[in-house]
């Protein structure tokens, strides 16, 4: 039955901590040192947390179920309390529950775990330095679209234009969040479209022509800095991966003798199987003893605890002399998909899908990460022989 404050007055310590239980999940924890504390226990997404609500008699009876109920209100909107209470704290915002900051910094916690670190931070970053400090504190039902427009305009007017247009897309998640969870009823981002001028695309920089890949891997198997960045510019144009997850490959996911690297694409958050040639096989068994004992093929130079940086082999690129507007670590991508499938004749289907790009069967379902794996093994095979001849001279085209 629910308690009583004179039942929270007189309880006495114990050995051991004890509860009281009182209605919706509200109890009072006794500790052996007299202490009493108020806890709520809830489930969300399948889980059971705690939440605390105050000390007694601080916080007597009355104001714990006060907590409780507001918690309970959160809870059936589908705001996790824990989380809202932890975005309010963060935000110094303890009197405006439902202010811009305190409801990204909900958003951006909920969903942070399915992201890539890099794109984590990326977009909490751009929130706080651009977004936050000037309607951080507004209640979201009160801003207007035109304030929100003076923030990105803000941004653009510094000269950075795809910055100010992801902010208005972040912008626009969090709207799209306090709708769902009972806070707001528009997105005033959605106003905004065609507000800011367009971003210019500008593609990774490339070598698609097969006449200059011979040339250019000369210079790639030239490079005279460390051994893991040699290792890792001749692997490159070889596995065509995308850059950060070159660089942070592990030993843990790469089987040299069954000749393959299985990893978690960072973009998708798919798993991916990528065959390695003969030829990836013996640079990776080269650079295994140096890197072996540690976590990453391509550790630091600063710390085997860390990859290496994620400009290391642009960086190698410009030593050699090679300017950004012709080649960057992403355009090895853009040069084995051109050359896979204009030169070779591969199947568009199995270029995109060793890419790790989102590829479906006929019937619209996606395909696992195992698919035509054999026919794949014998495209890499003939991509890594393709490349040797174009380095050795072998090959007119």
């Amino acid at each position: 039955m629910p308690l009583t404050d004179v039942t929270v007055r007189t309880a006495k310590p114990r050995d051991k901590p004890y509860k009281l239980s009182d209605s919706g999940g509200l109890y009072v924890e006794v500790t052996p040192a007299g202490g009493k504390r108020w806890r709520w226990k809830y489930r969300i997404e399948g889980r059971e947390k705690l939440l605390s609500m105050g000390v007694y008699p601080d916080v007597p009876l009355v104001l714990a179920r006060v907590r409780r109920d507001d918690a309970r209100k959160l809870l059936a909107n589908g705001v996790d309390p824990s989380v809202h209470r932890q975005a309010t704290k963060l935000a110094h915002a303890e009197g405006s529950a439902n202010s811009f900051e305190v409801i990204g910094r909900e958003w951006f916690a909920k969903h942070q775990s399915g992201w890539a670190i890099s794109h984590s931070s990326k977009v909490i970053a751009r929130l706080e330095k651009d977004v936050f400090p000037f309607i951080g504190s507004r209640p979201i039902a009160q801003i207007a679209a035109s304030e929100l427009l003076k923030v990105l305009q803000r941004i653009e007017n510094r000269g950075a234009l795809e910055t100010a247009h992801k902010a208005r897309v972040s912008c626009g998640q969090v709207f799209r969040y306090a709708i769902a969870t009972g806070r707001t009823e528009r997105d005033i981002s959605a106003d905004l479209r065609g507000a800011l001028p367009p971003v210019r695309t500008k593609h990774m920089s490339s070598v698609t022509d097969p006449a200059l890949v011979g040339p250019l891997l000369r210079m790639l198997h030239g490079y005279e800095g460390t051994l893991t960045v040699q290792c890792a510019l001749k692997l490159a144009p070889l596995l065509f991966v995308r850059p950060g997850e070159l660089r942070t490959a592990r030993w843990v996911d790469i089987d040299l003798e069954k000749a393959e690297w299985r990893f978690r694409v960072s973009k998708t958050h798919t798993d991916h199987v990528v065959p390695l040639a003969s030829q990836a096989v013996a640079v990776l068994a080269e650079v295994r003893q140096l890197t072996g004992r540690g976590q990453f093929v391509f550790p630091s130079a600063r710390s085997n605890s860390r990859p290496m940086s994620e400009n290391t082999v642009n960086a190698a690129l410009r030593r050699l002399g090679i300017p950004s507007d012709e080649l960057t670590g992403h355009g090895f991508r853009a040069m084995a998909r051109t050359i896979l499938d204009e030169v070779h004749g591969f199947r568009i289907d199995l270029i995109e899908h060793q890419l790790a790009h989102a590829v479906k069967d006929p019937l619209g379902r996606a395909y696992n990460r195992t698919s035509h794996l054999p026919e794949r093994r014998r495209m890499m095979q003939a991509w890594a022989d393709y490349l040797d001849s174009l380095r050795i001279g072998t090959k007119s085209k």
